[in-house]
């Protein structure tokens, strides 16, 4: 892609009860974003111009049947139903979970065939959006069933990332998922990210402890000293500059994660507890591994502040310019490998 070219950049609506709609067409209230990347939200303009009326955001929007029918400089809306929806603020339903899927559903498909470029996402209600069709635990294992590659669940800000060895899964089950396989992915799928995605040439990887204290010599737990340990010794073998395991409790508040281009946390509270500390409302949530490009805002669907005009758009809008950068970023390795490879084959 040209870097003149705007990327085609899809939002999914997420439940429009909560606060997604407010902070995406807030984000774009700025009509400096649409220097960026042309926006293609997957809703209905009559929802959008439901909600408009109701929170008082006055932005102009062009309607289309067709993603290919996207306009640079305007902000786009797919319509994806022509029904009338109510819209309750504030309170999650049947029906917002149904229309979150959809938006997920069509913005997905459209990420895979390439009519766009990058997909952000808006949060969803885990739980009124489960249905036959989506029997996931969030956004992430939804996204990795239906584009290829593995995914790795990567919380970001320009100062601390923060990957996850095991996701949304309940903490009776983290230890039986602790494998030095599953260690190995998301090794090799962090620092793949960390090259290909962020330009980094050497990523320094830092593993965080499953028990406290890491184990304590086995006095708290034997994970530590038999799968974690021995398994990270095998990974430097292969070069790679991957250390640890690091006591959870002290890593942050020492400031130790700071020598590390990334950190992998053993279960999902370990790595977004302090995360969400260090930087709440600024992170971006980064689904790595897979073949297409996905960011969130690091929050969720906030129904305590939908319809006051409160919502923050920071993080919304650190994830478009991440998923931007990022697809940008990643071009260029491909450019960069690609002439890489022909050189030597032409020796």
């Amino acid at each position: 892609m040209d870097k003149s070219e705007k990327i085609k950049l899809g939002i999914s609506i997420g439940d429009f009860n909560g606060i997604g709609i407010e902070i995406i067409l807030k984000t774009f209230l700025d009509k400096r974003m649409l220097d960026f990347c042309t926006p293609i939200i997957f809703g209905s303009t009559k929802l959008i111009t439901s909600y408009k009326k109701n929170t008082n955001i006055n932005v102009l929007f062009n309607g289309i049947k067709q993603v290919d029918k996207a306009i640079q400089g305007k902000i786009n809306i797919v319509n994806l139903w022509k029904e009338d929806i109510d819209v309750e603020l504030g309170k999650p339903t049947k029906q917002s979970g149904k229309y979150a899927f959809l938006s997920l559903e069509a913005a997905t498909e459209a990420l895979n065939n390439g009519s766009i470029d990058v997909l952000v996402t808006a949060p969803i209600n885990k739980d009124n959006i489960q249905s036959e069709n989506f029997k996931f635990p969030g956004h992430t294992e939804y996204l990795e069933s239906k584009i290829e590659g593995d995914s790795l669940m990567i919380l970001m800000t320009n100062k601390i990332r923060i990957g996850l060895i095991t996701g949304h899964i309940p903490v009776s089950k983290i230890s039986e998922n602790i494998t030095p396989d599953l260690i190995k992915q998301k090794v090799a799928i962090l620092y793949t990210a960390l090259k290909q995605d962020f330009a980094i040439q050497k990523p320094k990887i830092a593993i965080l402890g499953l028990n406290p204290h890491c184990g304590d010599h086995g006095v708290i737990g034997l994970e530590d000293d038999e799968i974690i340990k021995p398994t990270i010794l095998e990974i430097q073998e292969e070069g790679k500059l991957v250390y640890g395991p690091y006591a959870a409790d002290s890593f942050f508040g020492s400031e130790n994660y700071k020598n590390f281009d990334a950190i992998l946390a053993m279960y999902h509270d370990q790595g977004l507890a302090p995360f969400k500390t260090l930087s709440f409302g600024e992170g971006v949530n980064y689904t790595a591994g897979l073949a297409k490009i996905r960011t969130s805002p690091d929050h969720g669907t906030a129904y305590e502040l939908a319809g006051k005009g409160q919502a923050s758009i920071n993080s919304f809008k650190e994830a478009v310019f991440s998923a931007i950068q990022i697809f940008r970023t990643r071009e260029e390795y491909k450019s960069l490998t690609e002439n890489t490879l022909k050189t030597t084959h032409q020796k």
